[in-house]
């Protein structure tokens, strides 16, 4: 049997999660009174239940009864029921964003402002963040990427990493990223922009890959910087670090930058540990420059 209670901060991702789960094989329940957990978690226990995968959402809804909620968890404990606890969080600012783009009133704001509601809902779930097994930060990530990070987790079995890697490609002259933790220059390399054929090209096409990487300087940097790379991942993951930005820049931010970016990505996700997404935020100011 595994029993999976779903809880976090509204807006956060909870329902999205609990469909997801239930698309996987779970039974879901959502927002079954606290009173009735123990009830429900000796019936999905018994020998006669025929379910095997149990998520059980919790979250304010439930009101003054989550204050009983720490009771009803270690009377699960001493009846011998295991449980993990998955809570979903994001950032104040993109939970606010997300309501606002709904039209939704967060269910603690009352008739105040949202952003007093998501304060109260803070304090009263601190307790659950402190127990949970996974957290995830949903404020940079996509439905499909959260499905994958579900799917690693409560379906492949496989050990959970709370980090977020972001590999970003940039040009140095739109700026480097606000978010961006390690900063990397490859403008070293020579730059396909001087060729004519290659210039409207982009990294994603083959011709500007198989060209910065036809210099033995581009395998040293890959080989190197992915070294360093995996031996700062988990020192960060040790230090609670849970979103990581490598931003990987170069004069426009389309050629060598994104084949570089597009590389690390790849061997990044060769072992599967940590959620990696890759993004290439310049790819295609030149052209918009330009035009203008």
């Amino acid at each position: 049997m595994r029993f999976v209670i779903v809880t976090g901060m509204s807006g956060a991702g909870r329902y999205t999660s609990l469909r997801m789960l239930e698309d996987a094989g779970y039974f879901c329940v959502d927002n079954l009174p606290i009173s009735l957990m123990g009830k429900f978690s000796e019936l999905v226990y018994s020998g006669t239940s025929e379910i095997a995968k149990v998520a059980l959402g919790i979250d304010v809804r439930n009101g003054q009864a989550l204050s009983d909620l720490q009771r009803s968890l270690e009377e699960l404990a001493m009846a011998g029921y295991t449980y993990e606890i998955l809570f979903l969080d994001a950032s104040d600012n993109v939970l606010i964003k997300r309501y606002k783009e709904t039209r939704r009133n967060h269910p603690l704001a009352g008739d105040g402002r949202i952003a007093e509601g998501i304060e109260r809902e803070r304090e009263r779930l601190t307790f659950l963040k402190k127990q949970a097994d996974y957290i995830i930060d949903t404020s940079s990530l996509l439905t499909r990427e959260l499905k994958v990070e579900l799917d690693r987790i409560f379906v492949q079995n496989r050990e959970f990493r709370n980090l977020v890697i972001s590999v970003l490609s940039f040009g140095f002259k739109f700026g480097i990223p606000n978010d961006a933790d390690l900063v990397f220059d490859v403008r070293f390399l020579p730059n396909p922009y001087y060729y004519e054929d290659l210039r409207r090209l982009n990294g994603n096409d083959k011709e500007i890959q198989d060209f910065v990487m036809g210099f033995e300087a581009a395998y040293q940097f890959m080989d190197k910087l992915e070294d360093m790379i995996r031996f700062l991942i988990p020192n960060y993951v040790q230090e609670g670090k849970n979103q990581l930005v490598i931003a990987v820049g170069c004069t426009g931010g389309k050629h060598r930058s994104v084949t570089l970016a597009n590389k690390l990505y790849e061997r990044l996700m060769e072992n599967g540990d940590y959620m990696v997404r890759c993004e290439h935020r310049d790819i295609e100011k030149d052209a918009i420059v330009k035009a203008h």
